[in-house]
């Protein structure tokens, strides 16, 4: 399976800005505000730290949830709110809703009875239902949901879904449901995939369909194209999948197998970072991978429904970060790129609308760069076209 240049590659070697997180935390999770980027960070922390988006300076810092802040999602209109909320999951089994300018908890949702660490969370387009998912304790894990403007107590719950911890929960997007405006994708360790009507209380009436991909799933998400609507999914294994909307797969791949060695110029995936299904370019799905150096890079499947089609890279993003980057948010509005790694720091980096200027190869290749040496050293040409650089370095060994 071949990697091609797209002919707008872009490759970015200085950050816009950099900050990082106290204690040498890991950042979990990312996500915009109006104002804000927001960041959560691992132990011993566990905070949720608040930075101005056109310096990185801390502007709040919000108290984040005991033991863990898992998955952080900015909502817009929860409840009968009419403004942007930030909302968190959290291992001490609650769901918190946040008012960044007081700096305190506006809505609390948990389960009755006994906590259940939550480990990702979801609310619908309309923003009047919440879901969250659970890791498994015992024998059972859990789809949570709540009507945030009542969370005392799940609207229902539902425990036979999955049998392992539940890594992502997703809300079709309003405008592309026939039940309701409402249907939930999910995933978990125990290798399915699964889309639920979460109005209907009896669970074994919820489940729309099921995809039994066989491995640990530790990431998924819509898309909505040309094509119509389907599912992406990641698993712990770097490997990536498509499917169709009634979960019959399409695409099965491991995503470091697309490599890019061409005069010199090369690019070798690691990792998934995160898939973005764009609203430019008809939502065209990209795919963020990385390096072990740090490194990041763009790359979109030119067929998802072909395992043999070949893929293109866009974008690179190198020198910003000193290992693995865990989390990744495309503020497409601002046209900003936003990358957090287990080096505690935070980037932000000017994006190029890279998929909608290179989705489709054009007639002929202009030269790639070339490198001038076989080690980890990169002397990238920032933010400069490769058509137009004679000598720059490689992305990666």
């Amino acid at each position: 399976m071949s990697l091609l240049q797209s002919p707008s590659l872009k490759v970015v070697n200085h950050p816009l800005h950099q900050t990082s997180l106290p204690a040498e935390s890991y950042v979990l999770s990312l996500t915009t505000l109006a104002n804000n980027y927001a960041a959560s960070g691992s132990s011993p922390s566990n905070q949720i730290y608040l930075f101005d988006k056109t310096s990185l300076q801390t502007v709040g810092v919000l108290q984040g949830h005991e033991n863990a802040t898992t998955y952080l999602r900015t909502i817009h209109a929860l409840g009968a709110s009419d403004r942007e909320t930030l909302l968190s999951s959290g291992k001490d089994g609650c769901v918190k809703a946040w008012d960044e300018r007081s700096g305190t908890t506006s809505i609390k949702m948990e389960a009755s009875g006994r906590l259940r660490p939550l480990l990702c969370c979801d609310a619908s387009s309309d923003g009047l239902m919440v879901a969250a998912g659970t890791d498994l304790q015992k024998e059972d894990a859990f789809i949570l949901y709540w009507d945030p403007r009542n969370p005392v107590a799940p609207l229902c719950t539902h425990g036979s879904t999955h049998s392992d911890d539940i890594t992502a929960v997703h809300f079709l997007k309003h405008g592309f449901s026939s039940v309701s405006g409402r249907v939930l994708l999910s995933t978990s360790s125990d290798g399915l995939i699964s889309t639920s009507n979460p109005l209907e209380k009896d669970e074994d009436e919820a489940v729309l369909h099921v995809g039994n991909w066989g491995c640990s799933v530790s990431q998924g998400g819509w898309i909505h194209d040309a094509c119509g609507t389907r599912i992406w999914a990641a698993s712990d294994m770097e490997t990536f999948s498509c499917w169709s909307n009634e979960l019959d797969q399409m695409l099965c791949m491991d995503i470091r197998t697309p490599s890019l060695h061409d005069h010199g110029y090369s690019w070798v995936t690691d990792y998934l970072i995160k898939g973005h299904c764009t609203q430019k370019a008809e939502n065209e799905l990209g795919v963020f991978v990385g390096s072990n150096e740090g490194d990041v890079a763009l790359v979109t499947g030119n067929d998802l429904s072909n395992p043999a089609a070949p893929w293109m890279i866009h974008s690179v993003w190198a020198g910003g970060h000193t290992g693995v980057v865990r989390s990744l948010h495309w503020d497409e509005e601002h046209g900003v790129l936003v990358t957090g790694g287990e080096d505690s720091k935070i980037n932000t980096w000017r994006i190029h609308d890279p998929i909608l200027s290179g989705s489709h190869m054009g007639d002929g290749m202009d030269p790639p760069l070339r490198s001038e040496s076989s080690n980890l050293k990169r002397e990238w040409a920032d933010e400069m076209d490769v058509s137009q650089t004679a000598d720059g370095k490689r992305a990666r060994r």
